[in-house]
């Protein structure tokens, strides 16, 4: 796996491929494995699809999707999320082609279905997902199924220092959508993380912080969604801006 990485987001909700603003307000993209397959052509490091109603409506993951996204012999690693409820929905969601899981709402529920999959898969496949955001200077972290926040317990970093995930997705989900507008202070409150390397998403449009982000030694890779979607060869652009860091190369297949 490359040491740093450029992942492209395809965010769906009800099957369609959308740009999603603060997971508040959302437009149509088109047919997720046609985001996927561009992403794929044009030089990601990894494609991750962000399916956000599956937890929500309590209806498991998207495997015909993934099944789609398996017929278009993808060359780029495909990183799944969505509605992972058990050790056999991981397990489907791999055989149906998903490089690697992301389990969000297990994080809240039942940290033994996570230990059983990263133990069953290896914890290499197995990725954590928390949607966090700053009130009065103390990190709070969403479960969107509520839409009710906690202040992130010490619990969660002490099992996170277990090893029971590869790599924790930060994401700043009240300025995700918006450019140029991730919130770096979010990182303080993943400081006493001793070995779980940090993908960053939610807001990240400008390359300057990308670099500065992929920098540090505990950021293993940031994450862009909507705004691979503003204009022609954007990911393209996007890494050609990030000379210099261990990305894979950009790529202009038609």
């Amino acid at each position: 796996m490359l040491k740093k990485r450029l992942i492209g987001v395809v965010v769906v909700k009800g099957g369609w491929a959308v740009q999603s603003f603060g997971y508040r307000r959302y437009l149509p993209l088109g047919k997720p494995e046609c985001l996927v397959e561009n992403l794929d052509r044009w030089g990601a490091d990894e494609i991750f699809v962000l399916n956000i109603d599956r937890s929500t409506d309590n209806i498991g993951p998207d495997f015909e999707l993934l099944k789609k996204l398996g017929r278009l012999g993808l060359d780029t690693p495909l990183i799944y999320g969505g509605g992972i409820r058990s050790l056999d929905d991981g397990l489907k969601v791999i055989r149906l082609g998903a490089d690697r899981l992301v389990v969000d709402a297990l994080m809240h529920d039942d940290e033994k279905i996570i230990r059983s999959l990263s133990q069953k898969l290896g914890m290499q496949a197995v990725i954590g997902s928390m949607p966090v955001s700053m009130r009065d200077q103390k990190m709070d972290w969403l479960d969107y199924r509520s839409n009710t926040s906690v202040t992130v317990p010490n619990s969660i970093i002490k099992s996170l220092n277990s090893g029971i995930v590869s790599e924790l997705l930060v994401i700043d989900w009240q300025n995700e959508g918006f450019p140029n507008s991730f919130n770096q202070n979010l990182l303080a409150g993943f400081s006493g993380l001793l070995n779980t390397p940090l993908i960053v998403f939610g807001g990240l449009s400008d390359p300057e912080q990308m670099r500065k982000l992929l920098l540090q030694p505990n950021i293993a890779g940031v994450a862009v969604g909507n705004f691979l979607s503003y204009e022609e060869h954007a990911i393209q652009n996007l890494k050609n801006q990030l000379k210099g860091m261990p990305l894979r190369l950009p790529t202009y297949q038609s």
